[in-house]
């Protein structure tokens, strides 16, 4: 007889999981603080998603549009889709977490690339498959290294387009050569959470390879340009197959009115998104070119966001950077679990906050160790 356990045990390989750990928000002891640690809009919510939320506080009794319809038609107008291969979730993550549950199991492996979002290893052991990490080259997604990892048990590959924390991104003929070289039966998830920030001839957020093959999925989020990151609202667009089956574990009722209402409606203030795109393009552009006045390098980018390398030397890495920035009230995000041991990501933010990153990252790198 096998001796009683005194505790509930996860299954195997749950414990093996590192927790995601979010950015950082605080600076004790500071009295403004910036955070931009977390890829957040500076220009807030569309005053019509604002608007949108609190007018779905008058039915709170009521249980939300399990289908979230109004969000789902709202997305295809804008996007010209239809909405019946639309789904969604709360926030993308629940999303990629659905894709795996349905399609990764035990002795299956799925691919995602070494920068890739961490959310990624985690939704994969969590199904019980195995991760397997395919390099990057020059912090971009290599698509020859990725079909050279391609197994028999591979079920999934994870593309992040455009990357986090890289904001580099892979132009659609790269897109279209990996998908034509995986086996028909792969699933290829293209993550798109960063598209509406990409100003690149060359560059597809995935809607025509979805539209056109049956194992592609594309996921988008209205965290980063909607400014709707407290809500939670992600979604996805994907093969009639695929949403029929990801429709039959979804949870009922996995996402609340005022998503569903704060969601349709900055969806369709198309002119404010177009709004902070034009001030994240703006601030892109300096914060680089400044960044490297002051000697740093910077890693070219198509997001809102900036990754900041630093010196190999005594009192000048990223950790000292870091605690200098954080000191003033600037809070940045560490990537060395992504990585990055030696780089900081800073979320591009309001005027004051991105002035004040420049002329803090001049002292600091100008100053004695």
């Amino acid at each position: 007889m096998s001796e009683e356990k005194s505790k509930p045990v996860p299954r195997p390989g749950i414990m093996d999981i590192a927790a995601y750990v979010p950015g950082k928000e605080h600076a004790p002891g500071v009295a403004r603080v910036y955070k931009l640690s977390s890829n957040e809009t500076p220009l807030g919510a569309s005053p019509k998603a604002i608007e949108a939320f609190c007018e779905s506080a008058g039915n709170l009794e009521r249980y939300p549009d399990g289908q979230a319809i109004e969000l789902r038609e709202s997305i295809g107008a804008v996007h010209g889709l239809n909405p019946a291969n639309i789904m969604c979730g709360n926030g993308s993550d629940e999303l990629l977490g659905l894709l795996c549950h349905v399609y990764l199991g035990a002795g299956d492996e799925a691919l995602i690339t070494e920068h890739g979002f961490l959310v990624y290893k985690i939704q994969i052991m969590g199904a019980g498959a195995t991760p397997v990490v395919v390099k990057e080259k020059d912090a971009t997604v290599d698509v020859d290294a990725i079909l050279a990892a391609v197994t028999p048990k591979t079920k999934m590959v994870f593309i992040a387009n455009p990357g986090n924390p890289t904001g580099t991104y892979v132009p659609v003929s790269e897109i279209r050569r990996l998908h034509a070289s995986l086996p028909k039966h792969v699933v290829l998830v293209l993550d798109a959470a960063y598209a509406e920030y990409v100003r690149r001839n060359d560059y597809e957020a995935g809607i025509e390879i979805v539209s056109s093959n049956p194992n592609v999925v594309m996921t988008r989020t209205f965290s980063k340009v909607y400014g709707l990151a407290a809500l939670r609202v992600g979604w996805m667009y994907a093969p009639a197959d695929i949403i029929d089956a990801v429709n039959r574990v979804r949870g009922p009722f996995n996402m609340n009115s005022a998503a569903i209402s704060a969601g349709a409606a900055a969806i369709r203030d198309q002119a404010f998104v177009q709004e902070a795109v034009t001030f994240n393009q703006m601030w892109i552009e300096k914060m680089t070119v400044a960044l490297e006045a002051v000697g740093l390098k910077v890693t070219p980018s198509v997001t809102n966001f900036v990754l900041i390398h630093f010196p190999d030397v005594d009192g000048k890495r990223a950790p000292e950077a870091d605690a200098f920035l954080t000191s003033r009230g600037y809070i940045l995000r560490a990537v060395k679990g992504y990585g990055f041991a030696n780089a900081l990501r800073m979320s591009i933010g309001p005027d004051e906050a991105n002035r004040g990153v420049i002329e803090a990252l001049g002292e600091f790198v100008g100053r004695k160790s």
